[in-house]
């Protein structure tokens, strides 16, 4: 194999020219996900996760998106990523430079040509001719239509776009048949219209007579613009007859003087008919060939079979490559990597055979990815592939996931514990790459028993010394360190071996929950926090180091904001360039006090972005010689921080919780209400999860902007559940509702596992809120129970709460319990010990 290696290196490197593919389509598109792996439709998609490539293909995602290895894993990573930043991956791991669009297929929430423009350099237009015929039918009345007007609108129709697009496509295959008739009369094509219109609308054009007359006047065209003419051969979904789409058919339109000077590119190796496209080519200068489709679709030895027999008699300046990707950025990488790999096998073996030299295969591998399309669709490639960035659309993207980052010295490897502290492993680039992003790195399984005082296992958290977890990256959030550009960081998963998932993984617990809310109930929950923080500055009173606020100013200040502006300018142009995106940002009523509020999204996205976003603040505070903590309450006589989460539920990308068109009671739906109020029901129970120190408890007091009564209220800030309409929100209308009780310190994704698990209890048993307080709760105090006055009472409410057993799991409960537990001992023995929590939160 060593002799192969620079030709193995070439196929696995060079920028490929995709001269056939179609548009991606938006996240919460109806276009099903399995047709990534199959040309099957309606019910023969069930059958497809028994295919080979599905198999093989679905390996290849996972592998890219480092999710475990299920369809549902590879969905999730998906949703959690947006699309912008999956795309962002697939094409970077697919080294295209260059992408021809045909636009002509209709697909839900297509998104436009131009989008794709933020991941390839040079994107160009491929015009579907029977598509442009049927615009034009559909836009006149039936009875209006003769032949002659229909050509002149279809002729200016092509010529006014052939100086903006690099080829026109027919799929006359799909319609009624390789077999064209040359011959065919102005009469006959008549007729053909005639049919066509009869049939009524939607126009699908399927006429023999007219479909061919179209052609040929289009290729005509084509021909004189000296523009190719991509034609659909061989393989398709089931709207084909194969046994019409055999190359061989075209024999007579190939004969036909008239069209001698046409170049013509047979897609789609013509599979099964592969031989006969390479006969073709071989003995007509006009024809050439397109290996898209075929590969990824086919087994790996269908694919190399494919091309071996369309080199059997093509010369190789006249075979090109496509990934005829579709819907899915997934698609272009597979049809990518998969074309790699068969190419490089095939002129190995050529090579082995003794038909090629190895400076000849891999000069090959250049024309093949490359070098024929260039020239053949005339294209001027300006710029590298490498030169382009998309747009700041994740924190990844302008890494590749899998190639090594030669100025990084660092990756940090973090993952959040029970006690909701930001812990991590740092190794060297060299190790991460070549190791650590696969198999990840040991851990003592004691990590998540640690509290916020101690380094070792919390007693009766039934956690040790002994025995090791993993930390494996999700990959899908590596991105480097705004304020240090030598370093990475990634989030991580705990696994307890290669391919299963520790039970005690806090991430795994949310995507548990989450997982079930969609499988019962075909729900999403989005949500959006609001970070609110203290920035102290280091004073020296008697030799001792104090630390006090950055200023003493009023709750949105316009000159505290004056003297942060550095500070936040440096954060959200962090925070921007990690797409994670910023609301809005003020100065909060605590002296040195400020808030950023992050956009909605993902509830798993939204945990994500919170804990860089709390990485950030902490690292610029800190570059500014000032100290950032979310600690709840900083100051015992001050107000305190919290870490408000709104939350709203989505179905198909819609917001659910609002009410649409149903009798309502309070403005939201009644899956919203019923959510809502299972939240409400269990929240003495969710506490330990959302304010897990005794120091959160100094914070959910009366009159403190936390919420310290068992209540809900609309757009009532001293209510822990807040029913929200914010602007642009119909009035009378609640689009979320804002959960006050959660803090800086919480693990967010144990908070939101266990908001998410009393929502499912809810809508399980129906569940309907109370009246709504809109006064100061502390005011009809003697009506409402107060929400637990101290960590231990939540803790009491948790233990007799089984519902969260079930949800959250057994054992990843008993270590939460015993941290809590241990957070109350010390606290209690130890009255100034909170004054450290600023160094750890």
């Amino acid at each position: 194999m060593e002799k192969f290696a620079e030709l193995k290196k070439i196929a696995e490197s060079v920028e490929i020219v995709d001269a056939h593919a179609h548009n991606i389509v938006a996240i919460d598109s109806t276009v099903p996900f399995l047709n990534c792996f199959s040309e099957a439709a309606g019910d023969a998609l069930s059958d497809v996760p028994h295919t080979i490539n599905f198999k093989r293909s679905l390996k290849e995602i996972s592998g890219i998106y480092g999710s475990s290895l299920s369809l549902h894993a590879v969905q999730e990573s998906r949703q959690r990523l947006g699309l912008e930043s999956s795309a962002a991956v697939c094409f970077k791991a697919a080294k295209i430079s260059v992408l021809l669009i045909d636009d002509g297929i209709e697909l839900d929430k297509k998104i436009d040509i131009k989008w794709h423009r933020n991941f390839v350099p040079t994107v160009g237009r491929i015009l579907r001719v029977e598509r442009v015929a049927e615009k034009i039918l559909e836009k006149g009345s039936n009875g209006t239509w003769t032949l002659r007007s229909f050509m002149e609108i279809f002729t200016e129709d092509l010529k006014s776009v052939a100086d903006e697009v690099f080829a026109f496509k027919s799929i006359v295959a799909y319609r009624s048949g390789l077999a064209i008739n040359t011959e065919v009369t102005e009469k006959e094509a008549e007729e053909g219209l005639s049919d066509v219109l009869c049939a009524g609308h939607p126009i699908r054009i399927s006429n023999k007579s007219f479909i061919d007359y179209i052609f040929l006047h289009a290729l005509k065209v084509a021909q004189s613009y000296d523009l190719p003419m991509q034609i659909h051969t061989g393989f398709g979904d089931k709207d084909l007859d194969l046994r019409l789409a055999n190359p061989l058919h075209l024999r007579n339109l190939l004969e036909d003087k008239r069209f001698m000077k046409s170049r013509l590119v047979l897609l789609h190796a013509s599979y099964p008919f592969s031989r006969e496209a390479s006969y073709l080519a071989s003995v007509y200068p006009q024809v050439y060939l397109d290996f898209g489709l075929a590969i990824p679709k086919l087994s790996f030895h269908g694919m190399v079979s494919s091309v071996k027999e369309l080199l059997e008699l093509s010369p190789m300046n006249k075979i090109m490559f496509s990934t005829d990707g579709i819907a899915f950025a997934e698609t272009f990488y597979l049809g990518a990597k998969k074309a790699r790999e068969v190419v490089f096998s095939v002129l190995r073996d050529a090579c082995v055979d003794g038909d090629l030299s190895i400076p000849e295969a891999i000069a090959a591998v250049k024309d093949i990815f490359a070098e024929n399309s260039k020239k053949f669709y005339k294209l001027d490639v300006s710029s590298r592939y490498s030169d382009v960035k998309p747009p700041l659309s994740s924190s990844f993207q302008e890494e590749e996931l899998n190639e090594l980052s030669k100025d990084v010295t660092f990756v940090r490897i973090i993952w959040i514990d029970a006690s909701g502290q930001h812990r991590c492993r740092v190794v060297p680039q060299q190790r991460f790459y070549s190791s650590v992003q696969k198999h990840g790195v040991g851990l003592t399984c004691a990590c998540m028993g640690m509290s916020s005082s101690s380094d070792g296992p919390a007693v009766d958290t039934n956690l040790s010394a002994s025995g090791e977890t993993r930390i494996v990256p999700d990959l899908s959030t590596k991105c480097r360190l705004p304020w240090n550009k030598q370093q990475e960081m990634v989030l991580a998963d705990m696994y307890i071996e290669p391919g299963k998932v520790w039970e005690y993984c806090p991430r795994e617990a949310l995507r548990r929950v989450s997982k079930v809310l969609k499988d019962e109930f075909d729900l999403v929950v989005n949500a959006g926090f609001e970070n609110e923080f203290f920035l102290l500055k280091s004073i020296f009173r008697n030799g001792k180091e104090e630390w006090t606020p950055f200023d003493r100013t009023s709750y949105c200040s316009t000159s505290s904001f004056d003297a942060a502006s550095p500070i936040l300018e440096e954060v959200f142009a962090s925070l921007q360039s990690l797409n994670i995106a910023v609301e809005q940002l003020h100065a909060e009523a605590g002296k040195g006090q400020f808030e950023i509020a992050l956009k909605y999204t993902d509830c798993f996205r939204a945990a994500d972005s919170l804990i860089f976003a709390r990485e950030v603040i902490k690292a610029v505070a800190r570059k500014h010689g000032l100290l950032a903590t979310f600690v709840p309450k900083y100051a015992l006589d001050d107000i305190g921080s919290g870490s408000h989460v709104h939350i709203s539920l989505s179905k198909n990308g819609e917001n659910v919780f609002m009410a649409s068109g149903e009798s309502s009671r309070y403005g939201m739906s009644k899956i919203g209400e019923a959510f809502m109020a299972g939240v409400l029901n269990h929240l003495p129970a969710i506490l330990p999860f959302t304010a897990p120190l005794p120091n959160s408890y100094d914070r959910i007091q009366p009159n403190m902007w936390s919420g310290a009564y068992l209540c809900w209220g609309k757009e009532n800030r001293e209510a822990p559940l807040r029913a929200a309409s914010p602007p642009g929100v119909a009035h009378g209308l609640i689009s979320n509702f804002e959960i006050k009780a959660f803090d800086g310190c919480a693990n967010p994704y144990l908070g939101l596992a266990a908001i998410i698990s009393a929502g499912i209890d809810g809508l399980r048993r129906n569940l309907s809120l109370p009246e709504p307080v809109d006064g100061d709760p502390d005011i009809l105090k003697e009506n409402l129970q107060r929400l637990p006055l101290t960590l231990s009472e939540s803790v009491e409410a948790l233990e007799k709460d089984s519902l969260f057993k079930e949800m959250i799991g057994e054992k990843l409960l008993v270590a939460i319990i015993g941290v809590r537990k241990a957070e109350v001992k010390y606290y209690s023995e130890n009255k100034e010990g909170y004054k450290d929590l600023i160094f750890k939160y």
